[in-house]
């Protein structure tokens, strides 16, 4: 996200501009994200770190101390600054995800920008946690057929009207993704080449 008087539309401006993004800490994704971009792409974040949270870092933008911020999650955009979207305040410059959200088809997708397979599977390794969110686990060893009872479980509360009536009452994002995949994509990227990896988290360090 960059702030209105940014002088920042797009992402390709960022490889130009330098772009001030507030930060809440080196194992935090508005600290992460900007340094892995930075280190794929070229393009030029600065991150001010240290802020005690991301409602410090939406202050900050405001008050001008920063111009933007870095892995913000639409949900908690949408149920917290609805107004700034529709008012101007904040441009989406890039979804950081695997797949688009349905309420930004205009906005593109990191994954558009790599532009060798390298890039893609350092994406891939880094924004794969948006798409499991905020996953389930079950002890190792857990029985299959306790594994598919909790999955149909799980399936069927994300479909159940009284649960969604009260997330949206809450305006709460509900989309869920399924056992199955989470665990498909966790394969793949613990599959990610030693050097791609020891790559990606030299960015993350700088």
């Amino acid at each position: 996200m960059a702030w209105k008087t940014s002088g920042i539309t797009k992402l390709e401006d960022t490889l130009t501009k330098e772009l001030v993004v507030g930060g809440t800490g080196q194992a935090a994704d508005t600290d992460q994200f900007p340094r892995v971009l930075n280190g794929v792409l070229g393009t030029k974040f600065k991150v001010v770190t240290g802020y005690p949270g991301g409602n410090d870092v939406t202050l900050a933008m405001e008050r001008g101390e920063v111009k933007g911020r870095c892995g913000w999650s639409w949900s908690s955009v949408i149920s917290t600054h609805k107004r700034w979207i529709e008012d101007g305040s904040i441009i989406v410059l890039v979804q950081l995800s695997l797949h688009k959200h349905p309420d930004l088809p205009k906005v593109p997708l990191v994954m558009d920008f790599a532009k060798t397979d390298d890039q893609r599977q350092i994406f891939k390794l880094i924004f794969a946690r948006q798409v499991m969110g905020r996953p389930y686990l079950a002890p190792p060893g857990i029985p299959k057929d306790r594994v598919e009872a909790l999955r149909q479980a799980f399936d069927a509360t994300m479909k159940d009207p009284e649960f969604l009536a009260d997330a949206e009452k809450a305006q709460l994002e509900v989309n869920p993704v399924t056992g199955a995949a989470v665990e498909a994509l966790v394969k793949e990227t613990l599959a990610t080449p030693k050097p791609l990896a020891d790559k990606a988290a030299g960015f993350i360090r700088h």
